[in-house]
């Protein structure tokens, strides 16, 4: 697991890289949304396909805590976004979402590996998707429970395939 999530980390790290440099030299970057992230759509029988963020725990943003530090945690799914501004006294991101039970996931060699966020599961094993971790736009090269925090960080956990 330990060599999974290494190999997936600079695979996302040399693909923000292509796009940058792509995006460097002029050209344009073309995304093709998938239709159930950002919303319901129609299917073949006319009825409405259901979203992850049906998923959703919260589906607006929202406030948590009392504690002296004060950071605010993005979840982008498609399209839409939600912002949870966390107020805590934990020392790292994995224990201060753990804190307010904004997240789920295992124990692993490099401390919590995030399956759910806000009541969306990103399950790699069975569709490729995953949650990756980025402060102020720029991704992480550690997990939440590395990730320290002194307050006044901005942190987005965006739902992606891999």
């Amino acid at each position: 697991m330990k060599s999974i999530h290494r190999v997936l980390s600079l695979v996302l790290m040399l693909a923000l890289l292509l796009s940058l440099a792509a995006c460097g030299e002029g050209g344009t970057v073309a995304t093709q949304e998938t239709p159930a992230l950002s919303g319901e759509t129609e299917n073949s029988e006319g009825g409405k396909s259901p979203s992850v963020w049906d998923d959703a725990t919260y589906g607006e943003d929202k406030s948590f805590g009392n504690g002296s530090k004060k950071v605010e945690v993005e979840v982008k799914v498609g399209e839409k976004s939600v912002t949870f501004t966390l107020n805590t006294d934990k020392e790292n991101l994995a224990d201060a979402l753990l804190e307010h039970q904004l997240v789920e996931g295992e124990d692993g060699p490099y401390g919590l590996y995030v399956k759910k966020v806000n009541g969306i599961t990103a399950d790699y094993d069975a569709d490729g998707h995953f949650w990756s971790l980025s402060q102020s736009g720029t991704a992480l090269m550690s997990g939440v429970s590395d990730t320290k925090i002194a307050g006044g960080e901005h942190f987005e956990m965006t739902y992606t395939k891999g």
